[in-house]
């Protein structure tokens, strides 16, 4: 046989690709949203870029801007706190200690999304349609755990769903900038607030 032989596994390198593009956004996702905690939404990208393990290239070709980067991160903690909710009513010890894990969430994601304004700067209309889907989709979240904790006879009964997320959201503004400021401390003496007495 005189030709060159295909190596055994170039037929499924360009079935690799798409999840490897996959694998790499969500691990630029993951960093930039432990860059903003940090450190803001104008954490340096080559940090970013250094925690997700890529290059700079590579964080540009998958968001070319920075508010391409943070709508995308906000969407993805949207959808992860989202997604948690469920899972710590399943694993954790209590539905009390999976509202209080929750909330720790919840925060982190709150001192990332107070950047998003002025990522945005005048995209008013893509801010509006963000906060509408974030309400669509964690209120319902936070109505679950509090109903589940107060079921259980942990938490205060009647309490409102928006109301806990508000007035968490209030305790995390300056969290950004203030560094002598603990939001999560703060927001821990709410939540225990939250507890039924006794309990």
């Amino acid at each position: 046989m005189t030709g060159v032989e295909e190596p055994v596994d170039a037929p499924s390198a360009p079935v690799r690709r798409p999840v490897d593009a996959q694998r790499t956004r969500a691990a630029l996702l993951e960093a930039a949203a432990a860059a903003f905690v940090a450190s803001g939404v104008e954490a340096p990208v080559r940090d970013i870029a250094a925690g997700a393990g890529v290059g700079l290239g590579t964080v540009y070709r998958h968001f070319p801007t920075r508010a391409d980067l943070v709508v995308a991160v906000y969407r993805h903690q949207v959808e992860t706190c989202a997604e948690a909710g469920q899972v710590l009513l399943d694993g954790a010890g209590s539905p009390f200690e999976s509202l209080a894990q929750w909330v720790d969430l919840f925060v982190d994601f709150l001192v990332t999304k107070h950047g998003l304004a002025a990522a945005l700067r005048s995209d008013s209309a893509s801010a509006d349609a963000l906060h509408a889907h974030f309400l669509d989709r964690l209120v319902p979240v936070c109505a679950r755990l509090l109903e589940a904790a107060a079921t259980s006879g942990e938490a205060r009964p009647g309490l409102d769903a928006y109301q806990l997320m508000r007035g968490v959201g209030n305790l995390c503004i300056g969290a950004d900038t203030d560094l002598r400021y603990d939001a999560r401390r703060v927001v821990h003496l709410l939540v225990e607030g939250v507890r039924r007495p006794g309990h």
